[in-house]
């Protein structure tokens, strides 16, 4: 069954099932309509640990190994999950903040897992919505896809590069029953940010859940989270190069 007029959904699958804001997303549907999750996560211990949260609250859960670096495995717990109303592809990393005289490989890294592994995760979830003939895949980009920082070059980038495709997605999807949400958070305060300095606007996992139930409920193709951030970089992506330096440090 396809999500109905509520945003409310009777089955997802989570790629990220340890993830901090897929997990609030989660407990959000599980206040309407969900039935039942499968939590693909590379820290299945973690994932047990949410999946029984949500069976004490009557969610039907299963977890299943699921490494991102493997371009293969997407499809392979996509198979094992069988038909879901929703896909939600929450997993990445944030590695550390970037440093011109790091090793490259460390870029590498991180674009393995948030480029290319979400890349193929988001296509390989894309192409199984279609071949049921309907569902929502939601991609959890990032703000920092919008106009990228010095400081996070090799995240903001990464993520720039899984934002544009979704985009493209969701335009080759058109007219198939399947509809795509990309989700763009500010800082979000969760243990991948801690130590971090907050930027403007941090917000929690539950805020995003929240905007993220609303997205789902309006049909949004982009949600925004908090949703001034939409207005916030209207300006900022505008900005002059070396005025987006100085205020972006």
């Amino acid at each position: 069954t396809m999500r109905d007029a509520t945003g409310a959904v009777q089955s997802a699958l989570v790629l990220g099932g340890s993830s901090e804001i897929a997990e609030a997303i989660i407990a959000a549907l599980a206040e309407r309509r969900l039935e039942r999750v499968v939590l693909a996560a590379r820290d299945t211990g973690m994932a047990a640990s949410r999946a029984r949260a949500l069976e004490a609250r009557g969610v039907q859960c299963e977890v299943v190994a699921f490494d991102a670096d493997d371009v293969a495995a997407a499809d392979r717990v996509l198979d094992a999950a069988g038909p879901v109303d929703l896909v939600l592809v929450a997993f990445g990393v944030l590695g550390e903040p970037f440093d011109v005289a790091a090793d490259p490989a460390s870029t590498a890294a991180l674009a393995r897992t948030n480029t290319v592994g979400a890349m193929t995760a988001t296509h390989a979830a894309a192409r199984a919505l279609v071949r049921q003939g309907q569902g929502t895949l939601v991609v959890l980009s990032s703000v920092a896809a919008v106009r990228v920082r010095a400081e996070n070059a090799a995240y903001g980038a990464s993520k720039a590069g899984l934002d544009g495709f979704a985009q493209g997605l969701a335009d080759a999807v058109h007219g198939s029953g399947v509809e795509v949400m990309i989700v763009r958070p500010g800082f979000v305060r969760t243990r991948m940010t801690a130590g971090r300095p907050e930027a403007p606007f941090a917000t929690t996992p539950a805020a995003v859940a929240a905007d993220v139930v609303r997205g789902l409920r309006r049909r949004d193709r982009v949600a925004w989270s908090p949703p001034i951030l939409r207005w916030v970089f209207v300006v900022l992506s505008r900005l002059p190069a070396p005025l987006w330096r100085r205020l972006s440090r």
